[in-house]
């Protein structure tokens, strides 16, 4: 598995500086994250929660996800994890949040653009969404760990570049 840890306890000391919480709507790691996130020094003063929508019912009913959006675009997708994103800051008002889709196992939506190991993330902070598709190449749990990885460096370097202090 990869060691993701480093990435996560950097990210958490880099939001604990600045004084800001971050939550998690999470799909495809189903809660992997936040629990990553919960094992940091900083934990209790950064983490906000964190919703596992596994089930699209579940982006409709809590996160408010349109479904016409979710069947036009996927479930697994940019559009719906943008979304996720933006319904979970109305539910836990957190300074960041995070959404994430994908594929790390076969059976979802994935084409030959959209292979199985393709991951959506979105980060929300500042009133601004972040969109991000990386493709990983491994296991199911090793696919989840390297995007666990890419999302405490994409918030770290977007903390980095807007200055937020």
């Amino acid at each position: 598995m990869h060691d993701y840890q480093p990435e996560v306890e950097a990210c958490s000391e880099a939001l604990a500086t600045r004084k800001l919480t971050i939550a998690f709507a999470e799909s495809a790691s189903a809660g992997k994250l936040a629990y990553a996130f919960s094992q940091t020094q900083q934990s209790g003063q950064v983490l906000k929660g964190g919703l596992v929508c596994y089930d699209a019912c579940i982006k409709e009913d809590l996160l408010k996800v349109p479904k016409l959006l979710i069947d036009t675009f996927t479930p697994e997708s940019a559009e719906v994890t943008r979304e996720m994103a933006t319904g979970l800051q109305q539910i836990m008002n957190a300074e960041v949040v995070v959404s994430v889709t994908g594929l790390p196992t076969p059976g979802g939506s994935e084409t030959p653009d959209k292979p199985v190991g393709t991951m959506f993330y979105c980060i929300w902070l500042a009133g601004q969404t972040h969109d991000y598709r990386e493709v990983f190449e491994g296991s199911p749990g090793e696919v989840i760990d390297l995007t666990i990885t890419h999302i405490a460096r994409s918030v770290t370097r977007l903390l980095e570049q807007t200055g937020n202090t």
